[in-house]
């Protein structure tokens, strides 16, 4: 009765979402304000039998049905609880589902939070992300239906990946598509101010909060998968360039682009045409994420071709929303007026050749996650394109835009000047080129990658910090009362510039002085890295909730001391006999060190790798001070002082329109 219950409130949801996507764009193109009134009633009960459709789905897969066919594959009776709810979106059909649930919950934190906004833009935006979820909605019904039922029903179900049953499960998944999904507002108010033909600086400014809100989740997302990745895989890696990796940083990079592009947009009336093809680029590129994670041909294309109805659906989808979206853009974009004027040394001018680079980069790295498949389709063999390929291309391409995020906030609106700037940021320059020098022989000996990676961290940091430095120079009395008074946004840009800054020094520090073992290993055998001195004490047998599990011991010493033990494990799982490896980590604000259980050689004979990775922990530092930048510039308080103003004015241009018509 449970899943009925889900798949029926999935059929009313799409009903809500196809009046939702339709009259009120109607009616803002006729003016009809009945037609525009059905856009917040429709979105927030759309949201409601969505949110009803997963809680059934949840409930299935808590209560162990295995008459539904989604919970039979994707969990198992011994499964702990937690990891029994997280199998709600471990399938394909399931994370569908969760995708359209935060996409409805974006959607109904519009219709409330727009309340500001003119009700013909508000129509719009609500019924563009009305028309999206109308694509999600038919995919799962037509395609993906998580409620089939199975007839006979198994005993017990074939269980949930291995590589999922992790806490990182819990909430990597929702953080990546909050922040996937959270693009489609940005894509929302972009098409809405391409419909109305009013692509002023208005809509970049209702726009923006939402967009670094969605910038943030997605931050956070891609930021705990790399941690997961980390932790659970066994291999010490942090990012692999791996396509389902990619997936998520191709619509981060664009995000990225897109805030600095509607920082112009918003001040100075710029870059309007750029900042729309930026919004949709997003949104696509989340898209594009979905169709390469979800449609198969990651795993083959092949398979894809075998069994392509849920792939030619996204591609169809996308294809829609992306055509669409270009023809409306190259319709509306020839009238739009041009923005204020800037010199070829101005604030407007970094930030735009920012943006290009960034950009840049972006297609570096989808050309290298879509070539591989390309060939394979077209029956050209199969080709392997890796961290050599990003490694020696993305990273040469996005240097310089680290340079230019030094530079950019300190350099004038409108007009610059090169002399005074130089003057200004000479001291930060010998600084940055001094540390790049010297700090390497402190860290391990002196390494090109490492000096550059240094020099362009203490630049950005210098930076920073000569940017708060000019901000108080004027100002009168506390100078701690002055920090605290600073706007949100200026600590906002400030926190995500150092936290890049702690990015560039984490990579280039724990690429260039890494250190691993991989070793065979009998009880009392020892090995010694980067000082560090293991003993195997062996490894013991004991059962998990459902797994059989090898959990050795290291004892890990320095310079003779003991200075803590290595618990790693090796599982094997019971309903699907997966092997995996549990590494044990030792965490450090300037080292990790790291031990992973290999194959058991003989009795009580095991491989063993050992890693010392320094400042990797400097990663997870970054991507919190990256996402608590966002958080503060989303909650400025000229947006709130913006929407109250704007709130006011609204109701007062809606009771002239009544007069005048009486």
């Amino acid at each position: 009765m449970i899943p009925e219950l889900g798949h029926f409130a999935l059929i009313l949801a799409l009903l809500l979402a196809l009046a939702q996507g339709f009259l009120p764009i109607i009616g803002a193109h006729r003016g009809n304000a009945t037609l525009m009134s059905v856009a917040r009633p429709a979105a927030q009960g759309q949201f409601v039998f969505v949110a009803i459709a997963f809680g059934c789905l949840a409930y299935s897969f808590l209560v162990n049905d295995f008459t539904v066919e989604n919970v039979a594959r994707n969990s198992f009776s011994q499964l702990p609880k937690i990891y029994r709810f997280t199998a709600a979106w471990g399938s394909h059909e399931g994370s569908i589902l969760l995708w359209t649930l935060v996409l409805a919950f974006w959607t109904m934190a519009v219709t409330v939070f727009s309340r500001h906004l003119p009700e013909d833009m508000a129509a719009r935006v609500i019924g563009v992300m009305g028309l999206v979820s109308v694509g999600f909605l038919a995919f799962i019904l037509l395609t993906s239906n998580p409620f089939l039922r199975l007839n006979p029903a198994p005993m017990d179900g074939n269980d949930m990946n291995p590589l999922l049953q992790d806490p990182g499960m819990v909430f990597h998944p929702p953080m990546l598509y909050m922040g996937y999904v959270g693009f489609s507002v940005a894509f929302a108010f972009a098409i809405a101010a391409l419909l109305s033909g009013k692509l002023d600086a208005a809509w970049a400014r209702w726009s923006r909060p939402w967009t670094t809100v969605a910038w943030v989740f997605l931050t956070i997302g891609i930021t705990a998968g790399s941690w997961w990745a980390y932790n659970e895989l066994g291999w010490g890696g942090w990012w692999f360039w791996d396509p389902t990796e990619n997936a998520s940083f191709i619509p981060w990079l664009a995000g990225t682009a897109l805030i600095h592009s509607l920082a112009v947009t918003e001040k100075r009336g710029a870059f309007k045409g750029w900042t729309v093809l930026l919004a949709i680029i997003a949104f696509s590129m989340s898209l594009l994420g979905t169709f390469l994670v979800r449609s198969g041909v990651l795993s083959s294309v092949h398979a894809f071709a075998t069994d392509p109805t849920r792939g030619i659906f996204i591609l169809g989808f996308l294809g829609v929303v992306i055509g669409g979206s270009l023809i409306l853009y190259a319709i509306r974009v020839p009238k739009m007026e041009s923005g204020g004027s800037f010199t070829w040394f101005s604030r407007e001018s970094m930030l735009l050749v920012n943006n290009v680079v960034v950009v840049a980069a972006l297609g570096s790295v989808l050309l290298g996650t879509l070539y591989p498949l390309f060939m394979d389709a077209m029956g050209m063999g199969k080709i392997s394109v890796g961290p050599p390929y990003f490694n020696s291309v993305f990273v040469p391409l996005i240097a310089p835009a680290m340079f230019l995020a030094g530079i950019g906030p300190l350099v004038r609106w409108k007009q610059g000047s090169l002399p005074d700037l130089a003057k200004r940021l000479r001291v930060a320059m010998i600084v940055s080129v001094a540390s790049a020098l010297l700090l390497p022989f402190l860290a391990g000996g002196f390494n090109w990658m490492a000096s550059i990676g240094i020099g362009l961290a203490m630049w950005i940091v210098f930076t920073v910090l000569i940017g708060f430095a000019e901000r108080l120079k004027h100002e009168q009395g506390s100078k701690l009362a002055a920090l605290k008074a600073l706007p949100r946004g200026f600590w906002g840009m400030q926190l995500g510039h150092f936290g890049l800054a702690w990015v560039v020094a984490g990579i280039a520090l724990v690429s260039a002085y890494e250190a691993e073992r991989n070793v065979k290993m009998n009880v009392g055998d020892t090995v010694e890295l980067a000082g560090y001195v293991f003993t195997f004490k062996g490894a013991e047998m004991f059962d998990g909730p459902n797994y059989r599990a090898a959990r050795g011991t290291l004892d890990v010493s320095k310079n003779g001391k003991p200075v803590f033990v290595l618990h790693p494990e090796k599982r094997v799982y019971n309903a699907s006999g997966m092997p995996m490896t549990e590494a044990s980590i030792d965490y450090g604000f300037t080292r990790d060190v790291y031990a992973a259980l290999g194959e058991e050689i003989a009795g009580n004979v095991w491989t063993v790798r050992v890693f010392y990775k320094p400042f990797v922990g400097w990663l997870w530092i970054a991507g919190g001070l990256l996402a608590l930048g966002g958080i503060f510039a989303a909650f400025d308080r000229r947006y709130r002082i913006a929407l109250k103003k704007t709130a006011e004015t609204v109701p007062a241009k809606g009771a002239a329109l009544q007069g005048a018509k009486a």
